[in-house]
């Protein structure tokens, strides 16, 4: 996977110039079909990432946010949300993140989290350490759902399923987006708790939280890939999956 792994780099080191040139600089924002946001700046990382892969990797396929899918030869994805928490970005919080996956069969088997502000980036690789800047992570272990902190990043995504209620919402943290992913793989929160999300916007965190120790899966308690449904729950200790199963089932 060396080889995967600086193409990752290399990718992730394109995209930050990119958001560095426009972070809290004036741009325009345009809504997309689905009334979520979009600025300049992640369609020109995605734009170049893609142009990166097809010169390095012509037979690999694409599925990014902005510009679709581009069908594999091999079996091998690229799947890239260029900004994920563009909200974030267009106020200038630095708490969004370009995520970088690679995908055999639809199973994620590479992941980057990178935050080009902050200079941090966890790199997940299936069956190696997660590192953080080049030095290797590890969730923290957690006794009960009663002492987990939890993370989230809006009530609304949960839409007319409203799970998190079943939990104790004293202890959530609304907020955050993949960043909050990279946090729990550097051991300092317990579990997230996401509803619609799309394979760009979870694809990467699978080997990073899995890397570090954690456990990363759908409502079913079922691994992660490009075909699950977007329900995704995080948590730095596997021991409490079953105490979580337990209360999404309630909903």
């Amino acid at each position: 996977m060396q080889e995967f792994t600086q193409l990752a780099s290399q990718l992730a080191d394109a995209a930050g110039e990119i958001i560095k040139k426009y972070y809290r600089q004036p741009f325009d924002i345009e809504q997309k079909g689905d009334n979520s946001p979009v600025t300049i700046a992640d369609r020109s990382v995605e734009q170049r990432l893609r142009e990166i892969l097809e010169k390095e990797r012509p037979d690999d396929g694409i599925f990014g946010e902005e510009f679709g899918i581009k069908e594999s030869q091999n079996g091998l994805s690229w799947v890239i949300d260029p900004i994920d928490g563009t909200k974030s970005f267009m106020i200038g919080r630095p708490t969004f993140g370009t995520l970088i996956a690679l995908c055999e069969d639809d199973v994620p088997k590479l992941g980057v989290i990178d935050q080009a502000i902050s200079g941090e980036r966890w790199i997940g690789v299936s069956g190696e350490a997660t590192t953080l800047n080049g030095k290797s992570v590890k969730t923290r272990p957690c006794e009960s759902l009663n002492a987990a902190s939890i993370c989230s990043t809006t009530p609304a995504m949960f839409n007319d399923a409203p799970v998190y209620k079943y939990f104790d919402e004293g202890k959530f943290a609304w907020g955050g987006d993949c960043y909050m992913y990279g946090l729990l793989a550097s051991g300092f929160l317990d579990m997230t708790l996401e509803a619609s999300l799309k394979p760009y916007d979870f694809a990467a965190l699978v080997p990073v939280v899995e890397g570090a120790g954690g456990l990363i899966c759908d409502y079913d308690g079922q691994p992660l890939t490009l075909k699950s449904d977007g329900r995704v729950f995080a948590l730095g200790d596997p021991s409490l999956k079953d105490a979580v199963l337990q209360k999404i089932k309630k909903s």
